[in-house]
């Protein structure tokens, strides 16, 4: 049953961000690196999934875990952006910060709060 939830929680949060490309909307993509995610489907799909992953975080963590998580991803930010157009340099941020994401996902499907 646990499972259940899980992947229903996953598709309620997710169903946000299918009617744009990114988890922004690219028609108002500022920087050169916004408009790389936008321009290649790889970065694109590795967005959603950061954002779709980091939205379900925030909701399900407490309060000072949320805090750090949020300074987490203003601080991956930054570094996503010191990438400028580098797919490749884009390509491996998002996957360390999915990676994280990942770990914290985990902690909170193995504590609950299910």
């Amino acid at each position: 049953m646990k499972i259940a939830q899980f992947f229903v929680v996953i598709w309620l949060s997710s169903m946000g961000f299918s009617a744009q490309a990114a988890s922004f909307d690219c028609k108002k993509a500022q920087t050169v690196t916004e408009h790389a995610v936008c321009d290649h489907r790889q970065l694109n799909d590795a967005d959603v999934k950061m954002a779709t992953t980091y939205t379900i975080i925030k909701r399900l963590v407490p309060m000072g875990t949320r805090g750090a998580i949020q300074d987490q991803q203003v601080k991956w930010l930054q570094m996503r952006d010191q990438c400028q157009d580098n797919v490749s340099c884009l390509g491996d941020v998002y996957a360390m910060r999915q990676q994280k994401l990942d770990l914290y996902m985990n902690r909170v499907y193995q504590q609950g709060p299910f």
